[in-house]
């Protein structure tokens, strides 16, 4: 039996039930490929899995190996698995957890053909983010040229691709983040910065937007405060907190879950391939420090991607 390093739950809890353990090597079930992993990334919906906050609506069996962003190389190829062979470049998002690990079951369905222009653990960090951000911008956004955009939380891994994202769409974008973030957000394209520790975001913010992409959690007063900043007819989404305006504001909000979808994955690729989306990875790191990478993110201390390797 041929064993690989994972990094799975037993139980919900606090960093500590992160184990790094010794399993068997899958292998492809029908319509799978073994894919031998160079990275996965870390997303802070999953300590938020680890801390057993997700469990209403996304139940898991336990144990339970983490790492749902995948790009690798296809080891081996199951039975009814369709368009990859062995060799292939691939990334994907596994809704079912798993590539925080040497190797990783995948349906050959949720992967696509990895970029060709940055290496590939790099591209790790593309699909949960990057997946979120499209459908943020272009498929509840609706966002188009000459749009004026408030991103709020535009220092996080979701932000720096909905920044760019609203960018290559022709939109001013006026982004939030502190201030140790703010030169990374400027160089992402935010046309300008709004600092949201020195202030209440509307202070600064001289003229309404057409839409309001919120990627943070917020408490009702800063919520609400959000709300009026957008033009009657606008639009608000929100990955994180609901936002809801005024029932005579004119305004349309959702709370949107982002979805898997290969068509908008191999968007982003080609996108990235173009020269047209970059990838902010602020990190990378072994395996061994993933309970490290969830504690810093609980302490607010990451900023963009940071990339795990097996």
């Amino acid at each position: 039996m041929t064993m690989m390093k994972t990094a799975r739950i037993h139980e919900y809890g606090d960093t500590s039930v992160i184990r790094y353990e010794a399993v068997a090597r899958p292998r492809p079930a029908f319509g799978e490929v073994l894919v031998h992993v160079a990275a996965t990334s870390f997303n802070p919906s999953e300590a938020a899995l680890r801390a057993g906050m997700l469990q209403a609506f996304f139940p898991v069996d336990l144990p339970y190996a983490l790492g749902w962003d995948v790009a690798g190389t296809v080891a081996e190829v199951g039975t009814g698995a369709e368009g990859f062979a062995v060799g292939d470049r691939v990334i994907g998002r596994l809704d079912g957890g798993g590539a925080a690990a040497e190797y990783v079951r995948a349906p050959a369905a949720v992967l696509v053909a990895a970029p060709t222009s940055i290496p590939l653990a790099t591209a790790a960090a593309l699909p949960v983010a990057g997946l979120t951000a499209w459908q943020a911008v272009f498929e509840h956004g609706q966002v188009a040229a000459g749009q004026r955009v408030l991103v709020n939380g535009a220092g996080g891994g979701v932000g720096g691709f909905v920044t760019r994202l609203a960018k290559h769409a022709g939109a001013e974008v006026i982004a939030t983040a502190s201030a140790r973030s703010t030169e990374a957000v400027l160089r992402q394209g935010a046309d300008q910065v709004i600092d949201y520790t020195a202030g209440p975001v509307g202070a600064a913010l001289h003229d309404p937007v057409d839409t309001l992409l919120n990627l943070v959690p917020l408490n009702p007063p800063d919520a609400a405060a959000l709300a009026p900043l957008v033009r009657p007819g606008g639009r608000i989404i929100s990955i994180a907190t609901p936002i809801e305006p005024p029932a005579d504001a004119g305004v349309s909000a959702m709370h949107m879950v982002a979805h898997n979808d290969v068509a908008h994955l191999a968007a982003l690729v080609e996108l990235v391939d173009a020269g047209a989306l970059s990838i902010d990875m602020s990190e990378s790191r072994p395996l061994a420090d993933l309970a490290d990478v969830h504690q810093l993110s609980e302490s607010g201390r990451i900023r963009g991607k940071v990339i795990i390797i097996p």
